[in-house]
């Protein structure tokens, strides 16, 4: 009986060979090195025999079939290498087309904020045309106002009785007689067309009496009248009253706002007068100075050593508060 030897056992003569390293797929799983592979083929390859050299499998059949097994692995990781790449390049291509998509859509956005921007220069525009003609046009109300008002005086602290109430026209006359008589006698008109209380209702809370406003029929008289009031103080039936231009209530405001700087003035010897509609004009070193606004004549006083500090109203108005 022929002696046959039985396939010896590859001895593993590479226990202590360092293993070869892994490669990590994109979902996390591990594929051997290739060299580690190779390796293992060696070892595990079948040895020849000593007796007669047959052995049930070959070293070269044995790496045909490693072969064909190492192919058969790489095909299946490629294959699925090649669908996970398939999907990151549809995942890509979408994200390109939404990046392109947001990025019309901020170039359209920023076109709609310059043409906005543009709106919004010219509403500003418009805007400042506008506010120029309403100025304009309540200056020229307020100027019409004042020029249907050129007739009238406005008499101020006139006792509110009801004997002066229901004869206002007698008592005007009664203070022309008292107060400038001359007018009478140079036979001048001081007729007037109507006089009334203003308002026209009565405040209960309001102690002072209401003002009287008076039309004249003549212009003359009533400026001759008013150039006297400004003289001398008027009386009547020897209580004090004021005469006065009867103006728009806004130029009536703006002329009050001089009240402080006017008494100061006054107190100066610098001879102030409130010209129409509401400026006022000093006489200074020689000359006669008008002033618009009150800020006009402070960076006036600032800038002369004798006026400087004397028309400070904040200051005025905190030493008597």
């Amino acid at each position: 009986m022929a002696n046959s030897t039985e396939p010896q056992k590859p001895q593993n003569t590479k226990k202590n060979k360092k293993k070869g390293a892994t490669l990590d797929t994109f979902y996390g799983a591990k594929i051997q090195n290739t060299e580690q592979i190779e390796d293992n083929i060696k070892e595990n390859a079948p040895k020849p025999s000593k007796g007669n050299g047959n052995s049930p499998q070959t070293y070269e059949e044995f790496e045909s079939e490693m072969t064909k097994k190492m192919e058969a692995f790489w095909e299946e990781k490629l294959e699925i290498l090649q669908k996970k790449f398939t999907h990151l390049q549809n995942r890509y291509d979408e994200t390109e087309k939404e990046n392109q998509a947001l990025k019309a859509r901020i170039r359209q956005l920023e076109d709609n904020d310059r043409v906005k921007e543009q709106e919004l220069i010219k509403q500003s525009q418009n805007t400042k045309k506008l506010e120029e003609n309403i100025k304009y046009l309540t200056d020229k109300v307020i100027d019409l106002e004042n020029r249907g008002r050129r007739d009238n005086l406005r008499i101020i602290g006139l006792p509110e009785k009801p004997e002066i109430n229901t004869k206002l026209d007698m008592v005007i006359q009664d203070i022309i007689k008292e107060n400038c008589p001359e007018i009478l006698e140079q036979g001048g008109n001081t007729a007037t067309d109507r006089a009334h209380r203003t308002p026209s209702t009565l405040n209960p809370q309001k102690t002072t009496p209401r003002n009287v406003i008076a039309k004249f029929q003549s212009y003359q008289t009533k400026e001759k009248i008013l150039q006297e009031a400004r003289k001398r103080q008027f009386r009547y039936k020897g209580m004090p009253i004021r005469v006065t231009q009867d103006l728009a209530s806004s130029t009536l405001n703006d002329r009050k706002a001089w009240n402080m700087i006017f008494r100061k003035a006054r107190e100066l010897g610098l001879q102030p007068r409130i010209s129409y509609p509401a400026k006022l004009t000093i006489y200074f070193q020689g000359k006669v100075w008008a002033f618009n606004k009150i800020e006009d004549l402070q960076l006036f006083a600032k800038k002369r050593p004798e006026l400087c500090g004397k028309f400070d109203t904040e200051n005025q108005r905190a030493r008597n508060t």
